[in-house]
């Protein structure tokens, strides 16, 4: 019996792997690549928001690194490598324009300024950029009143009162406490699991 290609419903982007994402890319299949844009989006974006570049500027970035994807998966031996590749093509894209940027800055100018020379990737940039990234993959894992859950007591500066939380997922008060025991849990186990020590 030959295999048939059905459409498969679309599955959130940790429901695959990174090695599964990169061989149906490679293979053509477009949903696969759009799983995988949509799984790397916010670690893209997160590198220009580290250098404080403007929204479109943070946008041009996140374009050429999903075209030097495009370009270079081919190319990618190993496909756990790819946050960290993905980091550094977007930290170079920064880095050209910054640099771009200091010489429209010395031609305004009229100063001659050298060169800089392109910085490697700061270590903790790197491991800071990768934590956060496992820390929204285990997100996406958990169920979303969980999710939401974490979000409310945890993302939200200054976090919110329980009965305010509780209103807005439709739960007692007195169960806040122990459905947050629960998710964490589960987010703590999700992060084990993605390689989070």
């Amino acid at each position: 019996m030959s295999p048939v290609m059905t459409k498969a419903p679309r599955k959130h982007p940790v429901a695959w792997n990174d090695a599964r994402l990169v061989k149906d890319c490679l293979s053509g299949n477009e949903e696969a690549w759009s799983l995988l844009i949509d799984k790397y989006k916010a670690l893209i974006y997160s590198i220009p928001v580290k250098y404080s570049l403007s929204q479109h500027e943070a946008a041009d970035v996140f374009q050429s690194t999903c075209m030097e994807l495009l370009v270079r998966l081919p190319q990618l031996r190993e496909p756990r490598a790819l946050p960290k590749w993905l980091m550094q093509v977007a930290h170079h894209e920064c880095y050209r324009l910054k640099r771009m940027n200091q010489r429209v800055v010395s031609r305004d100018a009229e100063l001659d300024l050298p060169e800089p020379e392109t910085p490697a990737i700061a270590e903790s940039l790197v491991q800071q950029t990768q934590e956060e990234q496992l820390l929204r993959e285990a997100m996406t894992a958990l169920t979303p009143q969980c999710r939401r859950l974490v979000e409310l007591l945890f993302f939200e500066t200054p976090s919110r009162p329980y009965t305010e939380v509780a209103a807005e997922l439709g739960l007692a008060v007195g169960s806040i406490g122990f459905t947050r025991q629960k998710c964490i849990e589960r987010l703590r186990r999700q992060l084990e699991q993605l390689g989070f020590c």
